[in-house]
């Protein structure tokens, strides 16, 4: 299928419905579907079931819990170097670097803004102003649980409603806006570096993103932006530990405010990434 038309597709599928219907049968429990479909996508995928906690296909009981499996202690160490900012998820570098202009690079001529991304807060958007970002692919055979770049007290959450498109290069490049018109959830953590924001972005048939403090979010009943926020509770999570989890891959996007971080010479578009490990460091 040639590039064009799989973007045509991405507009004319019913996106939030083929969604769902997947999400269905990822939660069942019927051990021929779940089963079926495991190994079909550990086959298809060459996923490594020696990194997972249970290595034994058949023992999830459905195909959500096996895609969000955990992973043996000590698979993923965090750095422990305290200047240390550590990659969130398992994957790939998709773009990396300066907000500019109040704005991100996303691929190609492609870019979005950051006030977009938060949900159309200015005066939180205002605090990545000329910051950084990195924006984490998470493909297929990944490691699904997003942990924590950096130690901080949550502040605010913002759930998002929106489309559903696929986020893989080719989307990247050709759908405009792509990561801040999708349905997605924004965490805005306060750190000793300042404000640190982690996005998780929902795709095609992703039936779902949790977070441990508040469980799963999407996909959302709602379609208006909802904010809330944590002033009264005390939600400090350290870096590298669980923060939230995708239900079938997306991506996963971290904001820094200006001159706080500089990021590890190694992290290029396209480079490769693993839970714990040294990002950036803060300056």
């Amino acid at each position: 299928m040639n590039d064009k038309l799989f973007i045509k597709l991405q507009h004319w599928v019913p996106q939030h419905a083929l969604s769902r219907f997947v999400g269905k049968i990822a939660n069942s429990q019927n051990s021929f579907v779940k089963n079926t479909f495991i190994e079909w996508f550990i086959k298809r995928y060459q996923v490594d079931m020696s990194l997972a906690a249970e290595e034994n296909p058949r023992a999830y009981a459905c195909f959500n819990d096996f895609f969000t499996r955990e992973l043996k202690p000590g698979i993923r160490p965090i750095c422990k170097e305290p200047i240390a900012i550590v990659c969130p998820a398992d994957g790939a570098i998709s773009q990396l670097g300066k907000i500019v202009d109040g704005r991100v690079f996303q691929a190609k001529d492609q870019d979005y803004s950051v006030e977009e991304l938060l949900g159309g807060d200015v005066a939180l958007a205002q605090e990545f102003a000329d910051g950084d970002f990195a924006t984490v692919y998470l493909s297929p055979k990944d490691y699904h649980r997003v942990h924590m770049p950096y130690g901080g007290k949550l502040r605010t959450m913002v759930s998002i409603p929106g489309d559903l498109f696929s986020v893989n290069t080719v989307t990247a490049g050709h759908v405009s806006r792509l990561f801040s018109r999708n349905e997605r959830v924004a965490a805005i953590f306060d750190t000793d570096i300042g404000p640190m924001a982690v996005v998780l972005v929902g795709a095609m048939i992703v039936a779902g993103i949790e977070t441990v403090w508040d469980g799963e979010l999407a996909p959302m009943g709602s379609r208006e932006i909802e904010f809330s926020n944590y002033p009264y509770q005390n939600i400090v999570l350290e870096k590298g530990a669980e923060m939230g989890r995708f239900k079938l891959g997306s991506t996963a996007i971290i904001l820094f405010a200006r001159d706080k971080i500089k990021w590890e010479a190694q992290f290029i578009a396209g480079a490769a990434t693993r839970v714990g490990v040294k990002l950036a460091e803060k300056k």
